[in-house]
């Protein structure tokens, strides 16, 4: 008797959800975080990375100049090349502050960034060229990879290659929630923010952006959780706009052609025109209180 019920509400759930085959209809996160199915349109086999090219639905062959510029480096260490001011291949801290600094970042953002960024990944670029650490926490771009954490994105795989299909997976993954109710049954379940009808998404607010990073922890990965979370504030206090982050400006922050141009806009009489507007020392709009490296 218990059997039949069983069945008869199993068959029910099938019926009443019609699942797509990436949905577990028993792993209710699978039907929250769909993948986006329609990639295939816009970009050629995007499921293959991509070794120097940071390509998207919109941008099928990434930042061209940039990216042929940089034909030699993976997109990873395209992320990196802004830093290494000398092209020597390594990053010193004083190259990130000043690196920092040119973004608009304050003191106090730009120091904790130095020392979390370099704590963090100078070991393991150093271990590709010696056992011994580096006493002076330089960063190695040619092993940036090594340097790869957990409990992130999945964008850049173990070699610094670029995943279309992973990129775009990011903007399909985050719904608002709501619920409904079947007799004395309670599912929870997120509707697409995007219809049949509807363009894909481009943009994400902060709390989406939260979401998307707690989605993505795993077991046991401090590191990875405090790494994912502290990039991707970087990148909300670099980029955003009203209060979301586009996906264009988010894709080139990746191959860190993005960090070439805000550099190059500050310099002009128009500046830079999106972010927080906390980069001044005084924590108030972008006035620099002390020009230590300020790339005015």
């Amino acid at each position: 008797m218990a059997k039949s019920v069983n069945n008869k509400r199993d068959n029910r759930s099938s019926s009443f959800w019609a699942d797509p085959p990436y949905v577990a209809a028993r792993v209710p996160e699978t039907r929250q975080h769909p993948p986006r199915t329609d990639t295939e349109a816009g970009i050629d086999h995007p499921h293959v990375p991509r070794a120097s090219c940071a390509a998207s639905f919109e941008q099928p062959n990434g930042t061209e100049k940039y990216s042929d510029h940089y034909h030699e480096y993976s997109v990873m260490q395209q992320h990196c090349l802004y830093w290494d001011r000398d092209g020597d291949g390594i990053i010193w801290p004083q190259d990130t502050w000043l690196g920092f600094r040119e973004l608009g970042f304050n003191l106090v953002f730009t120091f904790l960034a130095v020392v979390i960024i370099h704590s963090a990944l100078s070991l393991p670029t150093r271990l590709a060229v010696s056992y011994f650490p580096d006493p002076f926490f330089r960063i190695y771009v040619n092993s940036i990879h090594k340097a790869k954490h957990g409990s992130d994105s999945g964008v850049f795989d173990s070699y610094g290659r670029f995943t279309p299909s992973r990129f775009e997976d990011i903007w399909a993954e985050v719904r608002p929630s709501c619920f409904v109710r079947q007799g004395l049954e309670i599912f929870f379940f997120q509707f697409a923010r995007r219809g049949a009808t509807e363009a894909p998404r481009t943009k994400m607010t902060l709390s989406e952006l939260w979401e998307f990073v707690s989605a993505n922890r795993v077991a046991m990965d401090p590191f990875g959780w405090f790494a994912s979370v502290f990039e991707w504030l970087a990148t909300f206090l670099l980029v955003q706009q009203k209060g979301e982050v586009y996906k264009d400006d988010v894709r080139k922050i990746m191959d860190g052609s993005l960090f070439f141009e805000i550099r190059e806009a500050r310099q002009t009489k128009g500046g830079w025109n999106k972010g927080w507007g906390l980069g001044g020392d005084g924590f108030i709009g972008d006035e620099k209180v002390f020009y230590f490296g300020s790339g005015q």
